[in-house]
């Protein structure tokens, strides 16, 4: 009877194998993807911002170049009354550019929190000044959407030396791409504050993206800042000097 049952266990085996769900991946991983997943080595973009409030809606039009983790320039082209108005960042080091006054600010700590060009977004979310592998601590759970997609939920807690905005945030991934869906972000209370909801994923360059992130916050669902991109570049050549006081001057 042994090499009956043998056989028996030898097929049954990998039927069982075969239709498990694959082993949960390195959290550090997908949390890189995460930070740079708009950036590759280098990136250029046109985007698309509209900003809806309880009392006034607008629309900008930007630029946006990043190489590496530390180099990162935004600049408004849209509309006129606002062009040239721009972000830098080197390293740990954030300036904003107003062309009215043609005054350069460096960015204060303290002011990460500060709304972007009166959106929903906050200066830590055009610059990325933190790194979630670095700053936070986690804890990667597998889940099933309603649809059956495979995904992935992080859990962020803040390292107790980290100079961080958030008390908590909890990241929802697709386990086949790691491609964030959904970002929620808590105060230090771990009251949640905000959503950021990410759609029309797209192939660029060997890699899925979305191509559309939508803030609300969550005492005024009614209130969005949206993030198209028109158009974007990954692995374009950029120079370190392009990154610069003087050229986030220019027009």
């Amino acid at each position: 009877m042994r090499p009956f049952r043998t056989i028996v266990l030898a097929l049954i085996l990998p039927a069982v194998i075969i239709g498990a769900e694959p082993a949960i991946p390195d959290g550090r991983e997908i949390l890189r993807r995460v930070d740079d997943m708009w950036r590759g080595n280098s990136s250029a973009g046109l985007m698309t911002m509209q900003i809806k409030t309880a009392h006034w809606e607008r629309t900008l039009k930007m630029k946006g170049y990043s190489k590496g983790k530390d180099l990162s320039l935004m600049r408004i082209v849209y509309p006129k009354s606002e062009a040239g108005t721009g972000t830098l960042k080197v390293a740990e080091n954030i300036w904003n550019y107003l062309p009215k006054t043609r005054r350069v600010m460096k960015v204060p700590s303290s002011m990460m929190m500060g709304s972007w060009m009166g959106s929903h977004f906050t200066n830590d979310d055009l610059v990325k000044e933190s790194r979630l592998e670095d700053d936070y601590d986690f804890e990667l759970v597998q889940k099933k959407a309603e649809d059956d997609a495979l995904l992935y939920e992080i859990t962020l807690l803040p390292k107790p030396e980290a100079a961080v905005v958030w008390g908590k945030i909890v990241i929802t991934v697709l386990a086949e791409n790691f491609v964030p869906i959904l970002e929620e972000f808590y105060d230090e209370d771990e009251k949640l504050v905000r959503r950021m909801t990410f759609g029309n994923l797209t192939v660029l360059n060997d890699r899925t993206v979305p191509l559309s992130l939508r803030i609300v916050p969550v005492d005024k669902p009614e209130e969005y800042t949206e993030i198209i991109y028109d158009k974007l570049l990954f692995d374009i050549p950029i120079e370190d000097g392009f990154f610069s006081l003087q050229n986030l001057k220019r027009r």
